[in-house]
This record gives C-alpha cells, sequence and structure tokens, in this order.
C-alpha cells in the first residue's frame, strides 16, 4: 500500500471514529438530561419557589435546557412546536434538546449557508421533524418566513437571537402566537431604560461598533407591549457603548 493511500485509509478512519465518539458524547448527553428532566417531574413545588433551581446544560449555551424542561412540564401547552433564529449550525441551541427529548416539532433559521447545510446532514434532520432554512431575519420578512414553513397561530416556543434586530423582530412576529419567548436583552444598555438599537434591516454587529457590545435591545424595552412601547432608539445611544470593550 503506497503512503498517500495508507494515509487517506487513517483519514477515513479517523474522522468515522471521530464521528461515533461524538454520537456516543451526544447520546451521553441526552441520556443525562432525561434524568434531570425526570428529576424536575419530582420536585415541581420547589422550582415553582426559585426556577434558577431548574437550571441544566445538555446542548444550551447556558442553564436554560432545564429551565426550559421545567416550564414545558409545568405549563399547559397544546402545541408542541417551536421557532428558533440564530442558530448557527444547531450543535448548541436553546431547542435541540426540547426536539430530542421530548419530540417537539421545530422550525430554525440562521442566514449562514454552511450553517444550514450542516444541520441538514445531522442525524437529528432525519430523525425528528426539523426543518432548517437559511434566511437573513428581517423585521420585513419574518412573518412570511414562518408562515411558508408551516407554522402559524399558538406555538409552544419562541426564541430569537440574532444580536441585532431582536426587539423590532419580536415587535414585527404576528404570524404566530407562543405561549414561551426566550429573547436575548442587551445588559450593557441597563435595567431602567426601554432602549432598542434603531432598525436598520442590514445591522451587522461588528461592523455597527469595534466592541460587539451595541447590538439588541434593554431588558426593560423586551418586557413592555410590543405594540405600543415608544423606545429611545435614536442614533445618541451610540454614546451609551463604552470607549473599549
Amino acid at each position: 500500500m503506497g503512503f498517500f493511500q495508507y494515509l487517506r485509509k487513517f483519514i477515513k478512519r479517523f474522522i468515522y471514529t471521530s464521528y461515533r465518539l461524538q454520537e456516543n458524547v451526544d447520546d451521553s448527553k441526552v441520556l443525562l438530561g432525561k434524568l434531570l428532566a425526570q428529576a424536575h417531574l419530582q420536585n415541581l413545588p420547589a422550582l415553582k419557589k426559585d426556577i434558577q433551581q431548574a437550571e441544566f446544560k445538555i446542548f444550551s449555551q447556558w442553564g436554560d435546557d432545564g429551565i426550559i424542561q421545567f416550564l414545558v412540564s409545568y405549563l399547559d401547552i397544546p402545541q408542541k412546536t417551536f421557532i428558533e433564529f440564530g442558530v448557527e449550525d444547531y450543535s448548541e441551541s436553546n431547542t435541540r434538546f426540547l426536539l430530542i427529548n421530548n419530540n417537539w416539532k421545530g422550525l430554525v433559521l440562521d442566514g449562514n449557508k454552511n450553517d444550514i447545510n450542516y444541520i441538514h446532514d445531522d442525524e437529528i434532520y432525519f430523525r425528528h421533524e426539523l426543518t432548517a432554512k437559511q434566511v437573513f431575519v428581517t423585521a420585513e420578512n419574518i412573518n412570511q418566513v414562518i408562515a411558508e414553513n408551516g407554522f402559524s397561530g399558538e406555538i409552544g416556543l419562541l426564541h430569537i437571537d440574532i444580536d441585532g434586530n431582536d426587539y423590532w423582530v419580536w415587535k414585527a412576529i404576528e404570524v404566530v402566537n407562543p405561549v414561551l419567548v426566550i429573547v436575548e436583552y442587551n445588559s450593557v444598555f441597563g435595567k431602567d431604560s426601554a432602549i432598542t438599537v434603531p432598525y436598520d434591516p442590514q445591522f451587522d454587529r461588528t461592523k455597527a461598533h469595534y466592541s460587539n457590545l451595541y447590538f439588541g435591545a434593554s431588558l426593560k424595552a423586551l418586557v413592555q407591549d410590543r405594540k405600543s412601547t415608544r423606545l429611545n432608539s435614536s442614533h445618541s445611544s451610540v454614546s451609551r457603548m463604552p470607549s473599549s470593550a
């Protein structure tokens, strides 16, 4: 066997072994998540008093997986459906465990073609009722995108994390009515004022400010009535940004 033939064989074996190892790791994580979710069911009274006790991480960046499991166990949610956008390749996500563990139906969106192709090649795409579409989400197109992919009316969960026009997209959504909503807020804007970045359909967090801290909206902006809120959305908000990150 020549050197290059041996090298190709070695690479193929390495890729296959790595894939199997990752698959085993994911299976172990899912099993752990199932056990933790079952433990929640035995401890609902305590979790209602302190929801932070529900936190655990399987595929979420932080403890969101656990909180979501508590909420879908505690609340009456007839439609077992979710929409999440800004998912990148979906390996780290707030709805991946919900898809696998609870068998919910979902739609995930991202603007990066390579990330969406990665999701299409992931075995969960064939095992579960998941739709993944490449789209750069804006306030103008979000309702059409959701409707074209078969979602309307009440859904179980909506997750918005686009590091930019989060408030404006949330405000624009009318085609679905989610029971649970997860939206990232920008703590740099503080807790006392309703502030959002000005709407720009081409908003890019890195281009907007070199610190990468100028994006999204304050918590107060997001929790106010999305149909009637008057927000401080002038470009003077830039002056609130630190001079360095």
